[in-house]
């Protein structure tokens, strides 16, 4: 195959149907794989343009859609392009590689018809300037994987290949080789939509045509547009996954109760609070991200005071009946939702959200009344980020103590508590028969009360 075809010039034939969909999908993957953007963000700045506030939400979903794709099996993905390339492409190629592993990505996982697939990544090709002269490269690889790549993918390893060897490699120290991999396969496969109701679960559940998880989450598998669902303009409900619904029952009865939650966006857990009658402060560092808590709030008909301020500083000159930290961390519980997790974070992140993580839990203490209690989360599966900050803390501070958790007061699995009493939720938990209804996020929660 000669990797190095030629095209001077190509006079660009009409746009196909479905052509602005995979350039928007190649350009994510492009600002996430090549520019290290973090998807939502990336997303956010792809649509706000004139091209991108136009696009109907369905094909917008459906761009989302093919860069979760290839976020989540990028080993396979790559594995597959190179067994029909001769040679590594060259690094000045425009978004060749991004067009191929999109492609790649709708033919082998998504499914989709090849012939207009194909058609149109090579159409995309031909419309880069850097990347034109691969067209017949990209048209001959691509039919060569749309005839032989679902054999390919079948003999590969899913987990080895998709999964970064040091996030692999974490996985099997913390829980065994054999939960590592049922972790890891639970992380790669792509989640509902979670919903929590301010009241009446079985009747929300019946109008959204969701499955009611025994925590009281709505789950759907197809919902659409979120706002266009019923009840969304009425503040009824919010989203919110089953696992980090959790970390608020941990306070108990809170109603008339001052609590302070801190790093609160994007404030599903606020609502919670907020919902059970608490007299929540929402603090979080980020004034767009407090913006938000604040819409949401309001959607819902909720009252909360937000402050803008660093949760590990903010002192305001009083205390408060129970404390709830979700603190920042690198989400390797939440794989599933945000698959670009998989490739932005580094080994390197860890020490320094560690760091992060150690001062916000000591003023979190500092804020809580005495016999008050301290809930600490963390969306994260690795240790230091969990159980290591709660076991440091207690080593250092006397007037803590661990306050453990059952199951039952969850409506949760026995599974989910540890051995020292914490709650620890992973990807493959929360089992249904079908596999779309499965999963949640792998969460870590403590309840600490002061003496």
């Amino acid at each position: 195959m000669n990797n190095m075809g030629y095209r001077a010039r190509h006079t660009p034939t009409a746009t196909p149907r479905g052509y602005d969909v995979r350039e928007l999908a190649a350009n994510l993957i492009a600002a996430v794989l090549v520019k290290g953007r973090a998807l939502e963000i990336a997303t956010e700045s792809a649509l706000d343009n004139p091209i991108g506030r136009s696009m109907e939400p369905r094909d917008r979903a459906m761009a989302r859609l093919i860069t979760a794709t290839v976020l989540r099996r990028l080993g396979q993905i790559d594995a597959v392009i190179a067994a029909f390339l001769e040679r590594p492409l060259p690094q000045k190629q425009g978004n060749l590689t991004s067009i191929l592993r999109s492609a790649t990505a709708q033919l082998l996982f998504l499914h989709a018809a090849p012939h207009a697939v194909i058609n149109i990544a090579v159409e995309q090709v031909r419309r880069d300037n850097e990347a034109r002269r691969f067209d017949k490269l990209a048209n001959a690889v691509l039919r060569r994987i749309s005839e032989n790549g679902i054999a390919i993918i079948a003999a590969q390893d899913a987990v080895l290949l998709n999964i970064p060897d040091w996030i692999w490699t974490r996985w099997v120290k913390a829980y065994g080789a054999d939960t590592a991999r049922r972790i890891a396969e639970s992380s790669l496969a792509q989640a509902g939509l979670d919903i929590s109701a301010k009241s009446d679960v079985a009747h929300w559940a019946g109008k959204l045509a969701g499955t009611m998880l025994r925590t009281g989450t709505i789950r759907l598998e197809a919902p659409g547009r979120v706002d266009q669902l019923p009840g969304f303009v009425e503040g009824e409900w919010w989203v919110q996954d089953a696992a980090a619904a959790l970390p608020p029952a941990l306070l108990g009865d809170v109603n008339g109760m001052q609590i302070a939650d801190l790093c609160a966006a994007p404030g599903g857990k606020t609502a919670s609070l907020c919902a059970r009658g608490a007299i929540v402060t929402a603090v979080d560092h980020s004034a767009s991200r407090l913006a938000r808590v604040g819409d949401n709030l309001k959607r819902l008909h909720f009252e909360a005071n937000l402050v803008e301020s660093d949760a590990s500083t903010w002192q305001p000159g009083r205390l408060f009946d129970a404390v709830l930290l979700d603190v920042p961390c690198t989400a390797t519980g939440t794989i599933r939702r945000h698959p670009d997790i998989l490739r932005l974070k580094r080994p390197s992140d860890m020490s320094k959200l560690v760091g992060i993580q150690a001062k916000l839990l000591k003023n979190a203490v500092r804020l809580a009344k005495p016999g008050g209690l301290v809930v600490y989360c963390s969306c994260s599966l690795e240790p230091e980020e969990g159980v290591g900050q709660i076991n440091r803390l207690l080593t250092e501070c006397t007037t803590l103590a661990r306050v453990p958790v059952n199951a039952s007061e969850l409506e949760g699995d026995p599974s989910w508590i540890t051995s020292d009493g914490d709650l620890r939720t992973l990807p493959f938990h929360n089992f249904h028969e079908r596999a779309e209804l499965s999963g949640m996020d792998g969460f870590f929660a403590a309840r600490l009360k002061l003496r």
